[in-house]
């Protein structure tokens, strides 16, 4: 915990000064960063009363009502008086707010603009990710975390995230060695390399928008689809996402017009076992073998389509 606290501190002294928080007068302006916020929330949503900014942006009372007399005497923020409660004024943006807003936040978006020029487009997309993992990681007074599975193709570095998370979930959980790891970036690899788009699919299983899981389709024989690489992270499981998975490859192969469908797995796997023979897929053959450094026993299960 101790080093936690000490990289989340030394994130935020970082963070900080890098959106400018620190500056006494935001963006150039004559206001704060704090400011700048309640003009955000007005005119993102006119109508606001000044309870419903203090619960949104954790101000103090006075510290916002002063605020709030110094935009209307400047004619910025103008009150009427709410229709669902007569002891409270609904807050708006004037004319002259709404363009000192849109000047700052076209200010604001060109700040943004220049500190990731230097960026190629895979790190904006690593930096957006992480900065979403960050916001759902630490609220604790939004709404309920998303639930819903989504699954979407590959992007570049899903392959790479997939072969990395079977290694080491895997070793973790059943001491698999590193020639799983392996043979699991074969697969992949082959898969990225030089799929049939119309008989073979992957699928990344996002879960809040972060990844979660992944399975592949690929082509047997002619008549028969194999499922490979079904992966759900510890934390997502609960959520549906490996029989949704399982669910997508056979909707595929189906439409594809596989007769049967067939994996091969190892006896203890128990949690996609269950999925496996939830769908009606059976098993057909077992053969002992220890190719990932432990004894196993592997399973090959099949399904008519």
């Amino acid at each position: 915990m101790p080093d936690a606290v000490s990289e989340i501190r030394s994130f935020n002294r970082f963070y900080t000064r890098w959106v400018g928080a620190l500056d006494r007068h935001h963006l150039g302006s004559s206001f704060s960063l704090a400011e700048v916020r309640v003009l955000y929330e007005l005119a993102h949503q006119p109508g606001l009363i000044a309870r419903d900014i203090i619960a949104r942006l954790g101000l103090d009372p006075g510290y916002l009502s002063r605020m709030l007399k110094r935009f209307e005497a400047d004619g910025l923020v103008q009150r009427r008086r709410d229709d669902t409660d007569a002891r409270a004024a609904a807050l708006s943006l004037t004319p002259v707010g709404q363009a000192l807003f849109d000047e700052l936040d076209r200010k604001a978006a060109d700040r943004i603009e220049q500190a990731i020029a230097p960026l190629d487009e895979q790190e904006r997309q690593r930096l957006t990710a992480a900065m979403g993992l960050v916001a759902r990681l630490t609220a604790k007074d939004a709404a309920p975390r998303q639930t819903k599975v989504v699954l979407r193709e590959p992007r570049s570095g899903d392959y790479g995230w997939a072969i990395e998370r079977h290694g080491v979930i895997y070793a973790t959980e059943y001491g698999w060695g590193p020639r799983f790891e392996g043979l699991v970036a074969e697969l992949f690899g082959s898969f990225a390399s030089r799929h049939d788009p119309l008989r073979e699919r992957c699928w990344i299983a996002e879960l809040g928008g972060e990844r979660v899981g992944c399975v592949f389709v690929v082509e047997r024989e002619p008549a028969v689809a194999q499922l490979r690489c079904l992966l759900v992270e510890p934390k997502a499981r609960g959520h549906g996402v490996g029989r949704k998975l399982v669910e997508a490859c056979l909707s595929f192969a189906r439409d594809a017009g596989y007769a049967r469908m067939m994996l091969w797995t190892n006896k203890g796997l128990d949690s996609a076992r269950r999925i496996y023979e939830s769908v009606g897929f059976e098993l057909v053959e077992e053969q002992p073998h220890d190719d990932f450094g432990v004894p196993l026993i592997g399973q090959n299960w099949e399904l008519t389509l």
